[in-house]
């Protein structure tokens, strides 16, 4: 089953590795499901059902206009749900903007089937700055984010990525084979879910949805991370959730999932056999 079609119509590429306890990854802003790939081949590995999907619009997925608001993504994660027969102990993990489905559908969904939730990286509870939210990023920050993609967004990508992932001047956790992978993955999706799913991610604010999170929780988050700052971040859900685990990768950036491949997959490991 490659593909999944959603309530909307919209197809989305869909992997479905291994047998057992499923797990759920949903992947980060610009990228696919393929980022996660190293983390499910070693669940499959060790005995888990692992599925990975392509957020429309990115990756293999559809490009519909409409629908990159997150009632209408944590829909489509309850239709992946639904068409691969996954009903019960499930872990949901989500990667930066992936988090925000995992806080979404447990919300709107009642998390239904859910278990377990991870948040890594992650851009819940409320990435944007306000009053009441004063370590998150400054509104003219995300917008010009906007401004540099519309301008020229293969240009703008080449330098997101270097600080995704902590490169340097001298030094990078990474090699230039892989900032030329994630270059190329940003570059199929398409210009209006990258730009809608920005403003989704950007301006969003999950603490609404904190509540409907009641299950045991963890919490990893990069303290270096320049892409989704940790205190208006993973400190303030991990704060807000009863039942989470933080970790914190000290000097780590955004980017775990390749930067920190080892340590992540050991914790997400232990996390799950508890």
């Amino acid at each position: 089953m490659p593909y999944v079609k959603t309530r909307d119509g919209t197809s989305l590429f869909v992997k479905d590795w291994g047998q057992g306890r499923p797990v759920v990854l949903i992947h980060g802003w610009p990228l696919s499901a393929d980022s996660w790939d190293p983390q499910a081949m070693a669940l499959a590995d060790a005995g888990y059902r692992v599925i990975a999907y392509d957020r429309r619009g990115f990756g293999r997925s559809d490009q519909p206009w409409s629908g990159y608001d997150y009632d209408t993504l944590s829909d489509d994660l309850a239709d992946v749900l639904k068409e691969t027969g996954v009903t019960d102990d499930i872990a949901l993990i989500g990667f930066s903007m992936g988090g925000g489905e995992v806080a979404r559908y447990m919300s709107r969904h009642g998390g239904k089937g859910v278990t377990r939730a991870g948040f890594i990286g992650s851009v819940v509870p409320y990435m944007l700055q306000t009053d009441d939210n004063p370590d998150g990023v400054p509104q003219d920050q995300l917008q010009e984010i906007a401004d540099n993609i519309k301008a020229d967004r293969p240009k703008f990508f080449r330098s997101f990525f270097d600080q995704f992932y902590g490169v340097g001047f001298i030094t990078s956790p990474v090699s230039e084979e892989v900032l030329d992978l994630s270059w190329n993955t940003a570059m199929l999706a398409g210009l209006k879910p990258t730009l809608a799913c920005a403003e989704s991610f950007g301006t969003t604010d999950f603490r609404p949805d904190l509540p409907s999170i009641t299950v045991p929780t963890l919490v990893i988050h990069g303290t270096s991370d320049q892409t989704v700052p940790i205190d208006a971040t993973g400190r303030a859900l991990a704060k807000a959730l009863p039942n989470a685990t933080l970790i914190e990768y000290d000097g780590a950036p955004h980017g775990l999932f390749a930067t920190e491949s080892d340590r992540l997959t050991e914790d997400l490991l232990s996390f799950l056999g508890k």
